[in-house]
Formats: structure tokens, sequence, C-alpha cells
């Protein structure tokens, strides 16, 4: 390195002297069969030059120098650097890659073919479920089974590959989410449950449909269609990405096999195979889970090491109190933001209400829903421990950094398969564990589609009297519609690149509106239909704007520091320095126009907060004025003081001096001969005797 650096030296103070000699080097260079491209920002970071904004304007003859004696010092760079490294390999291009074996693969399709038997019992050989209300709701599910599947529905595969990402690049702070769970529970069994217990519903939705009317019922109905649509098709595709990039496994056959197994087992076997299902995938997840952490103790250290090395390099973080709402993850974005949206998944998504109430009793979902979360906690605790434990294998050699991923989604699967690819079985189990989770939130969310679809717009919003015993028919072919749709949208989000981020972000947004418009119901007195449908729609234009423009125009975080001091490979380091270069003018943009008001530079953990906040607000906002405006034309029906003041009421009605006939006879009692005696009857005949 020193030697190179000295003849670069040389060749800056023999630049202008050597003007004909590196020409013919130059040319020599052009000639070469594999061309060295030198950027900008390496010319740069070698010697200064002059670089000219108009194109017109020539370059100097000592720019063109210098040029020459930068792309003269790389290619000896280069050429150096592989000569000390020869017979080493390079770590972007490694000459063995490991890949999904016939047994890994065995272990996968075993698990879709038990879930796809789950759905031919239910679907063919289980009595029941000819009616609507048994196809979507079961009858009398027990508890565990139910427990299970709620737990699986709240863990998606972008989470279970997104989180041991965030541990490994951004620190502990987002840790702190499991807090706002466990403070949904007495929101859920003390306000949302019990009214819909009492009410006896198959949609929550129809709780809007009774409190402000049929047109907020179907608002909230069109909202969770077209977001559960959009989030299983990327909670579908962003998995299949990761795990074909880092396992081999082609992204097509990902996606074909999560959509056949779901569509057919949630469209045959209705809720019932939905459940079991559920908690045949509960276990495997499971399995797989423990199975990696209790491996990564003996491979990546105990979690004394772990730790230790967290917090020397910086990840352990617990207490950021940063009150600026920009900043990623803090205490109060991640407990607060977090608080409103955990409670829209549990109190306000069709697919977990839908599961509470296949349950006998309000008792028995309270429990079910408790237990839930309790195991939804120790997932992601145990997810967050396998990033810190991942990070600690990888403290030294970054895979991200030297070119063995491409993204950070995939260091999870890039860890099992390479750590482990001497032990048989293990990456199948753990494929087999992402794609249960998969399974789990697209079953879940195709069934839910058809009760909301059938309930809130067909049978309500359409008027199509539909037969409990043609309704179960009507949910079948629901599900496998919505199947088909959301498989369709894969191919095509798989084409938008930048937009899957603003997808997931715009699944945040709506489900605060829907949980704004519960609120608001439950807690507002004062708001009617109208305010609940304009201040829904106007805060889900105002939050979807604000979310993707800040998803568009917002920079890529920063991560924190990463180490490749001691790869087992050859690094390389111009590539490297690029990438440096490039994120820090990235970094350095200014940007302007509104763009750069904070507003669009919240972090997304406020959104869902904001979207509820937002539509309670305006909702009794609007249904303030709406409602004063009623008042005052009621005013204007019964008359001003100097007389009537609406011309449809004729006034000779009011000048009418016809006589009041009363009577002080005392009312006849009843007998069993004569039943029921209309008085207003007996006057009018008294009065025509006279």
């Amino acid at each position: 390195m020193l030697a190179t650096i000295l003849k670069l030296l040389t060749l800056c103070a023999l630049a202008h002297f050597l003007n004909g000699h590196t020409v013919k080097v130059r040319e020599q260079v052009r000639n070469q069969p594999i061309p060295i491209p030198i950027t900008t920002e390496q010319k740069y970071l070698i010697v200064r030059g002059e670089i000219s904004d108009d194109e017109s304007v020539g370059q100097s003859q000592e720019h063109l120098e210098f040029d020459d004696a930068a792309k003269l010092l790389l290619t000896s760079f280069k050429a150096q650097q592989l000569a000390a490294n020869q017979g080493i390999e390079e770590c972007s291009e490694p000459r063995h890659k490991a890949t999904f074996a016939g047994l890994d693969y065995a272990i996968l399709l075993s698990m879709l073919v038990v879930s796809l038997g789950i759905g031919i019992f239910y679907g063919f050989f289980q009595t029941g479920g000819s009616s609507s209300n048994e196809f979507l709701l079961g009858s009398g599910m027990n508890l565990l089974p139910v427990t299970l599947s709620l737990t699986t529905s709240f863990i998606t595969a972008i989470e279970l590959l997104g989180n041991p990402s965030e541990m490994y690049f951004q620190g502990t702070q987002f840790v702190l989410i499991v807090i706002p769970m466990v403070l949904v529970i007495p929101v859920a069994v003390k306000i949302f449950y019990p009214i819909y217990f009492k009410m006896e519903l198959t949609s929550c939705y129809e709780y809007l449909g009774i409190r402000f009317g049929k047109e907020i019922r179907i608002l909230g109905a069109v909202l969770y269609v077209i977001q559960m649509c959009f989030y299983t098709a990327v909670a579908v595709l962003a998995p299949a990405i990761a795990l074909s990039k880092a396992t081999g496994l082609d992204t097509k056959i990902a996606v074909i096999l999560i959509y056949v197994v779901c569509v057919f087992y949630s469209s045959m076997g209705g809720i019932k195979a939905c459940v079991i299902a559920d908690s045949f995938q509960a276990a495997v997840l499971a399995v797989s889970l423990v199975l990696i952490v209790g491996l990564g103790c003996f491979y990546s250290g105990n979690p004394v090491q772990v730790f230790q090395t967290a917090a020397e390099r910086n990840r352990l973080e617990f207490f950021n109190f940063d009150p600026d709402p920009t900043t990623r993850h803090t205490v109060w974005s991640v407990v607060i933001g977090g608080f409103f949206y955990w409670t829209s998944l549990f109190c306000t998504n069709q697919a977990s209400v839908q599961k509470c109430m296949s349950l006998k009793s309000l008792k028995l979902a309270k429990i079910a829903l408790g237990f839930a979360i309790i195991g939804l906690i120790i997932v992601f605790l145990l997810n967050f421990y396998t990033g810190l434990m991942v990070f600690n294998h990888y403290a030294d050699c970054d895979p991200l950094t030297v070119g063995r991923i491409t993204a950070s989604d995939q260091l999870l699967p890039y860890y099992v398969i390479n750590t482990y690819e001497h032990i048989y079985t293990i990456a199948g189990i753990f494929v087999a564990g992402i794609f249960a989770a998969s399974l789990g939130t697209v079953a879940s969310a195709l069934n839910s589609l058809s009760a909301v679809t059938c309930e809130d717009l067909l049978i309500n919003g359409m008027n199509i009297k539909i037969s409990p015993e043609k309704g179960a028919t009507y949910a079948k072919w629901m599900s496998l519609g919505f199947g088909v749709a959301s498989f369709g949208l894969v191919f095509i989000v798989e084409h938008l690149g930048g937009v899957l981020q603003a997808t997931l972000t715009l699944n945040g947004l709506i489900g605060g509106v829907t949980l704004g418009l519960f609120v608001l119901g439950i807690a507002c007195k004062q708001a009617n239909t109208k305010g609940a449908f304009y201040g829904g729609l106007l805060s889900l234009a105002l939050v979807i704007f604000v979310g993707v423009v800040s998803q568009v125009a917002s920079l890529e975080t920063p991560t924190l520091a990463t180490s490749i001091e001691h790869c087992d490979c050859h690094v390389n380091v111009t590539g490297i320095i690029t990438g440096l270069l490039i994120e820090d003018l990235r970094s350095a943009t200014v940007q302007e126009g509104f763009t750069s008001w904070a507003i669009f530079r919240l972090s997304y953990m406020w959104f869902s907060m904001i979207g509820c906040l937002l539509t309670v607000f305006l909702g009794w906002l609007i249904s303030l004025i709406v409602d004063a405006l009623q008042r005052r034309s009621v005013l204007k029906i019964t008359g001003k003081a100097a007389g009537i003041d609406n011309p449809a009421i004729s006034q000779e009605v009011f000048k009418s001096e016809s006589p009041v006939m009363f009577t002080t006879m005392k009312p006849l009692e009843a007998t069993s001969a004569e039943g029921h005696i209309n008085l207003a009857i007996r006057i009018d005949d008294e009065d025509d005797s006279k």
C-alpha cells in the first residue's frame, strides 16, 4: 500500500512533463480486454482536478494528464492487490455457494402437503360448514388452536427477516415494540371485544354500520379490501426475493407454492381449516426459531459474548428519548406509535377479530388474545436476539459490505444457509418456517376478505339477498377470487421497485384511519354519519399523501458502523470506496421544495397514530358543523316570531280554531270479551251521538 502511494506522488509530480508518455499509456489501457471504469469520485479521491459543468467548455491539458495518472494508479493498485491475494477467492464472487439440497426441498414440501391435507379434510370429510356463519366463523372453536392462529397471523415473513436485520444494522431501540403489545391487551378486552360479542358480529365493520350507517360500513370494508390485497402481495413477494437471493430458491416457485396452498385450504375448509393449519404452521415456525438460536449459541457465541460484542460495537440502545419526531426510532415513536399500530391490528382488523369471534364466549376470546400476545412477544424477542447473534458472527466481516449479499433482508437466510450448511435439514426447516409465516398471513387475509365482501359489500352494500346455505359457496368463491387477484398483484408490485416500502407504509396508514373511525364511534357521542364519512375520506387523503411523499423523498437511513478487518476472502476496496463516496454524496444532498418540510421526514412509526387522531378530530369537527347546520334548519321550520318561514307548510293549518275534544271519563277496564279498547274511537262516537 505504501509503495502504491509513493507511485501516486511520483506520477502526480511528473504528470506535466510526461504528456506524450501518458497519451501512449492511455491508448494501451483502452486496448486492454477488460477496461477499468474510473468514476469522478475515484479521480477526486486521488488527485484534485477541475470539473466543468458546461460540457461545451473543454478541459485543460493539466486535467487530462491527471486523469491519466489516476487511471494508471488504480490499474497498478488493482494488479498488486490481485497478485498479493492470488489463490484467495473474491468476497463478492465466492467459488462455492450454499444452495438448497434435495432433503431441504423434501422438508419444505412436507410442510406444504400437511397444510393441503388440512384443507382437504375440512373441505370434503368434515361435517358442517354448509352455512356462511359456519364457514366464516366456525362453531365454537377450541382455545389452543385459535391462540396459535392469532399468533401466526401477526407474524409475517417480512418481520422474521427484517427484525434481525434491524438489530444488525440499526441497533436495539426497536426492541421496545413489545411494550405497546402489552398495553393493547386491556384496550382490546375492555372496550372493543365486549362490543363485538354483544352484537354477535360476523364482520367487525358491522359495528360501523350500526353506529353510523351503511355508508361508513362500506367505507371501512373497502379500505380493508385494498389494504389486505396489496399487503398480502408484498408479504409474499418480499421474503420470496430474499430467499431467492440467499438460497437460490426460485422466486416464482416460492410465490406459486404459497398461493396454491393458501388458496386451496382457505377456500375449501374455511375458518376451521385456516385455524388448524395456522396451529401446525406455528409449531413449524417455533421449531425453526428455537433451532437457529440453539445452534447459534454453539457456532456464533453464547449470550454473554453476543451482548458484549453488541455493547462494544454500539448496538445496544434502549433509552433514546430524543423528542425529534423525524428520528427513525426513539422511545416515543416506538412505544406511542407502536401502540396505535398494534391496536389497529388486534382490535379493528377483520383477520384477528374473526378468529376471536369463532370462540364460544367473550371470556375465551380474552384468554386467547392475551396468550396470543404473549406468544407474539416471545417470538419477537427470539427474532431480535437472532439479529444480535448474527452480528456477533459477522462482527469483523460484514457480508453486505463485501458483496456476499445485496440487501439487508438477505442477512438471516445467508447466515443460516452458509453457517449451517454441513448440518442437514437446517436450511429446509428454516425456509419452512418462513413459508409458514407467509401461509398464515395470506390464508387469514383471504378468509377475512371473503367475510368482509359477503357481509359488508354484497349483502349490505349491494342489497343482494344470500341465504345461509348459499353463503358458504359465495365465501369459497370469494376466497378463490381474492387469492387469484393477490397473486396477480405480486407480479405488478415486483416491477415497482421502491414502491414496496411505500405499500407497507400504506398498510399502516389505512389501518390508522380505520382505527380512527372505530374510536370516533365509541368515544364521540356527537359524531354522525356525515362527519365520519367526510372526516375519514379527508384524513385518508392527507395521510396517504404525507406517507407516500415521505417514502419517495426520504433518503436511506445510514447504518451503524460495520467492519471487514478479518475477512477470509479478497475484499474489493475500490468498490467499497466508491460506495462510501456515493453514500456521502447522497447524504449531503440538500432537498428543496415542499419535500424538505419536516412533516415529510417524520418517522414511519407515527403514521398510524396520525391517521387515527386526524380521523377522530376531523370527524368530530365535521359532525359538529353538520349538527349546527341541521339545528339551524329545524329552527327555520318551526317558524320565526313574525310568522311561518316555511312556505311548504300552509298557514291555514295554524289559523284553524277547531275545538279540542276531550272527556273526563275514566278509561274502561278491558275484559276478555272486549279485548283492547281504543279510546280515540270512543270519543269520536260520543261526539257523533251528541
